[in-house]
């Protein structure tokens, strides 16, 4: 069957990976004890996961530290064997590591790398051209769009371990997509990378996506990443799904107002909670409060109609203040 005609790019029912951890406890005698009888106990990292990703979506894959997310990306990927459960990815089983299916992702891992370590890019890239079976025209077009695109003609004959992380980086990003895979799964792709090169690696991706439309799974620390790439977010948490849906549904639930900010050119800001506003800050002439989205166009008007506004803005919270108030527990036990 041709893979593009699946309706899910990535299905999984019930998904659930356990690890049994060896338990250790202090002193000679816990030692031998342990060494006879050794005791352990189970840990859920992946509980009862249902996702459903259709081909070309960009997905925010978020969770705190230990919530199960890299975890996931290694059973799509193929890496690991759920405990239960099934998927599918472009119709194959990840596990069973089919050649097709190989052929078709990638996985990206910001603290790991495909480079050889002691070999520049380019020799990498000559690597993986034979691994993928890449004709010499396929090679070369895809290899001059992927240096072009991602700014690293400098740095090709360079020896792996002697270029930046940044540098680094964007050549892992070469390597991953020379074979052009229908979906990449990026775990933590900025990480440790300075502002700049964040924005880089994000526009490149943006980029990438528009020309040839590959399904993303985007997991990140950095909710700039998120905010800017992805169209919807999954949030796990100890390996169960607490969120799935839009950036701005997630936004309109766990924060109905909006933050406005009003710099006034002279006299005082009457801020009033029979009003809906909630003063955060004033310093001086600039006030920023909260206030009730559906009140904002009355709010705004209002400070508009009075002729003295130097300037004004409205956004929203914070992605961080979101994503942590799904983890608190009065929110995961209402």
């Amino acid at each position: 069957m041709n893979e593009q005609q699946h309706e899910y790019a990535i299905v999984t029912r019930g998904l659930h990976r356990e690890f049994k951890i060896r338990l250790k406890a202090e002193g000679l005698v816990a030692s031998l004890r342990n060494f006879f009888a050794p005791a352990s106990k189970t840990v859920n990292a992946v509980n009862n996961l249902e996702l459903a990703i259709r081909p070309g979506d960009i997905i925010g894959f978020l969770g705190p530290n230990g919530a199960g997310k890299t975890t996931t990306l290694k059973m799509l990927s193929g890496l690991l064997v759920p405990t239960s459960g099934t998927i599918e990815v472009l119709g194959h089983t990840p596990f069973n590591r089919d050649h097709a299916f190989l052929k078709s992702i990638s996985l990206v891992m910001g603290q790991k790398q495909n480079l050889w370590w002691d070999l520049p890019p380019v020799e990498t890239f000559a690597i993986h051209r034979r691994i993928y079976g890449l004709s010499d025209s396929d090679y070369e077009s895809r290899i001059q769009e992927l240096v072009d695109m991602l700014e690293i003609a400098d740095c090709l004959e360079t020896q792996t371990r002697k270029l930046s992380l940044g540098q680094r980086m964007r050549c892992e990003l070469a390597v991953s997509l020379l074979h052009q895979p229908q979906i990449l799964f990026l775990d933590e792709p900025t990480i440790g990378l300075d502002i700049l090169m964040q924005k880089k690696i994000r526009n490149f991706l943006l980029d990438y996506h528009r020309r040839f439309k590959p399904t993303i799974l985007l997991t990140s620390h950095y909710m700039d990443d998120v905010a800017a790439l992805a169209q919807r977010v999954i949030v796990i948490d100890h390996g169960n799904k607490v969120f799935d849906g839009h950036l701005s549904d997630l936004t309109q639930k766990l924060h109905p107002e909006k933050i406005m900010s009003v710099l006034l050119n002279n006299g005082k800001f009457e801020c009033r909670l029979e009003d809906g506003c909630h003063l955060i800050h004033q310093d001086g002439q600039h006030y920023r409060f909260l206030v009730d989205r559906s009140r904002v166009p009355e709010m705004a008007a209002k400070l508009y109609a009075t002729g003295n506004i130097a300037d004004l803005t409205i956004e929203d919270p914070p992605l961080e203040d979101l994503i942590g108030q799904l983890f608190t527990s009065d929110r995961r036990n209402p």
